[in-house]
């Protein structure tokens, strides 16, 4: 098949890339370069099945493919508040672009979406039928707001022009290829751990997430998109939970680094929970992580060592 990914060059778009030129795709890599980086896939270039489009999700495009992955966005709080109104805007004139493009090719379409859309839940584990609990006008709504309307957009297109889509909910991820200053917390850790600074946890460090591993996660999408029982949404992540002071304690002991762990105010809106709720993924795709922590975040530890 000919492949259209929509933040191609990013993190997870990156490994996605890989991931389906093994399969033997062809790969459209779109990306216009805000969070991406040619770095992530500079080792693709010289394959006859990759192709790289410098181009931005919110202006229209067009193209013959049969797949669309939407995972244009940027995704860390660092990125998304630099610029708000840009945020709002890829995920849902991405979206229109993207459904628009699916609907004149007949193409399937896939929608990366995220955890957030449940904000910081009243309900734990959250399962794909829970409507969250999001505040529409903090720091974290454009990109919450975002990808909540995106959805909308995506099973409106779906039910008005029979769209053939796909809606996954990304839970925490990490691995190589992270950019070093995203501001998540796997990256933030690892990278103070190996510079020497002091840990920053925010609050006690008693809010809890689960973090999924790069490639546990891909192996998700792929299952999803090209499946036939369900359209999504459907939650893709580790349910194993931690605490954000379990991890720093980790990261410094896989580092063998001498930071301190130190506290600040916690940010606003940072949900206290996040743990997702997989048992549609396992019933339907047979999928469910299997990397370990730290088995993770030794390869993301090592990554990252050769970068800085």
């Amino acid at each position: 098949m000919r492949i259209l990914i929509t933040g191609g060059a990013g993190f997870l778009g990156s490994h996605l890339s890989e991931r389906l030129l093994l399969e033997g795709h062809e790969v459209v890599c779109m990306d216009n370069f805000f969070t991406g980086r040619k770095c992530n896939i500079t080792h693709l270039l010289d394959n006859p099945y990759f192709e790289l489009m410098r181009h931005d999700v919110v202006d229209p495009f067009k193209l013959e493919v049969d797949q669309i992955y939407n995972l244009a966005c940027p995704a860390s709080p660092v990125h998304y508040q630099h610029n708000p109104i840009k945020t709002t805007k890829t995920s849902v004139m991405g979206a229109i672009n993207c459904l628009g493009l699916a609907k004149r090719v007949n193409a399937r379409v896939f929608q990366a979406s995220t955890s957030e859309v449940y904000g910081d839940p009243s309900v734990h584990p959250q399962p794909e039928s829970y409507w969250g609990n999001v505040n529409t006008i903090g720091i974290r709504s454009c990109y919450d707001e975002g990808k909540r309307c995106a959805e909308t957009l995506f099973f409106d297109y779906h039910r008005q022009n029979q769209v053939d889509i796909r809606v996954v909910r990304i839970f925490n991820t990490y691995g190589p290829r992270m950019l070093a200053d995203d501001g998540r917390v796997v990256s933030n850790f690892i990278v103070q751990a190996l510079q020497g600074q002091d840990i920053t946890v925010y609050g006690e460090g008693q809010q809890t997430r689960s973090f999924c591993y790069v490639d546990d996660l891909i192996e998700g999408f792929v299952g999803l998109m090209n499946q036939d029982q369900v359209i999504g949404p459907m939650n893709i992540g580790n349910p194993g939970e931690f605490t954000i002071l379990e991890l720093a304690q980790k990261v410094i002991e896989l580092t063998g680094s001498k930071s301190q762990i130190v506290y600040r105010p916690m940010p606003e809106d940072d949900p206290k929970q996040r743990q997702p709720d997989i048992t549609q993924a396992k019933a339907v795709l047979g999928w469910e992580p299997k990397v370990q922590l730290e088995a993770g975040l030794k390869k993301t530890i090592e990554y990252f060592a050769q970068q800085l």
